[in-house]
């Protein structure tokens, strides 16, 4: 069974055009850092608009038990938790990257997965490794993206020493999921 979920095609697809420089795309998220700065006077992140969202969520049906929650009770102190740069920012990325996709024509439909992979475990993988890596980023006050990019760039020792954990981390997990990609 497929599911219908969006992927990138390879380069040699028929259509497809070819990858962006990644020099190039390092420069332009660079300088998307630093434009966040220099506008907004803090950096990128991510983790953020789940937690915003799960918030607002949880505000319908319990309002008085989020509102009075030392750790998310505050974002109310101006409207909505989802009225946050963050969060635009967030569904900014996922509508700007929908429409390079298409534009590249670079998307067909299934789920990505080695070939001895059931669609069940990749699926259970991909959950997992999300509400883990989320649970993490609430734990470490920042997703990767906000820890390696805005908190590497003004080399935070914290972020740094973040970033070469997880990528320990990845180094060390890959050994177990990867006949499932082989």
């Amino acid at each position: 069974m497929e599911l219908p979920l969006p992927l990138p095609l390879q380069p040699d697809s028929p259509g497809a055009k070819p990858y962006a420089n990644p020099y190039l795309a390092g420069l332009g998220l660079g300088l998307t850092l630093l434009f966040s700065y220099l506008v907004l006077g803090t950096g990128l992140g991510a983790s953020a608009t789940p937690a915003r969202a799960a918030t607002a969520a949880v505000h319908l049906v319990a309002p008085q038990a989020v509102e009075n929650n030392a750790y998310v009770g505050g974002w109310f102190q101006d409207g909505s938790p989802l009225a946050h740069y963050l969060v635009f920012m967030t569904l900014g990325t996922l509508v700007g990257g929908l429409v390079s996709v298409r534009l590249a024509r670079r998307v067909k439909f299934g789920v990505e997965r080695g070939p001895t992979a059931p669609l069940k475990l990749r699926l259970g993988l991909a959950v997992a490794g999300g509400v883990l890596v989320g649970f993490a980023s609430r734990l470490a006050a920042g997703c990767t993206s906000g820890q390696a990019l805005s908190g590497g760039a003004l080399l935070l020792s914290g972020s740094w020493a973040f970033m070469i954990a997880l990528f320990v981390g990845a180094f060390g997990a890959a050994r177990f999921v990867r006949r499932e990609w082989s």
